[in-house]
């Protein structure tokens, strides 16, 4: 698991509280995914901005928006998603760790403003042979931010197990 979503953390800071906005109101996620295509506003703290150090290159950004911008499937699993999961369902999901009783890797970013840091240790600790690796000078987007210490935590966990 790579910084995510866990525990009572949902939706995540300003811009989960922002798409789950989004999705409830008639007409406004096509707008919010029109208004991240805004290069100058992709940096913001309620954009792209809160999950990454260093910005994310417009070509990928485009890439990632694009199937909510051109897919009607799309929008609607996204919404549905964002307005139907319940809070007690990570909690849910968290407690099932206890059974996993295989090698896992937990890797977290230690500058994260999403995702408490805390919630990497306490998964970590839930799953009976986990691991955790922090990583520094990243925030939630680890693999934007630091794609080489990911890989390189994958690798020797791989490596090990």
């Amino acid at each position: 698991m790579v910084s995510c979503e866990a525990f009572d953390n949902y939706p995540p800071g300003l811009p989960g509280k922002m798409i789950g906005a989004a999705c409830r109101v008639p007409g406004a996620l096509p707008l919010m995914v029109r208004v991240l295509g805004f290069k100058p506003l992709r940096r913001l703290p309620v954009g792209i901005g809160a999950l990454t150090k260093r910005p994310v290159p417009d070509e990928i950004v485009d890439r990632w928006l694009r199937p909510l911008r051109t897919d009607p499937a799309i929008r609607r699993d996204f919404r549905h998603y964002n307005t139907r999961i319940r809070r007690s369902e990570l909690l849910e999901a968290a407690e099932g760790l206890r059974k996993f009783d295989k090698p896992a890797l937990v890797v977290w970013a230690t500058e994260d403003l999403m995702m408490p840091r805390a919630h990497g240790r306490r998964l970590a600790e839930l799953l009976p042979q986990g691991r955790l690796v922090e990583i520094e000078d990243s925030r939630t987007l680890i693999a934007e931010d630091r794609p080489e210490r990911l890989a390189e935590a994958l690798k020797e966990f791989i490596s090990r197990t």
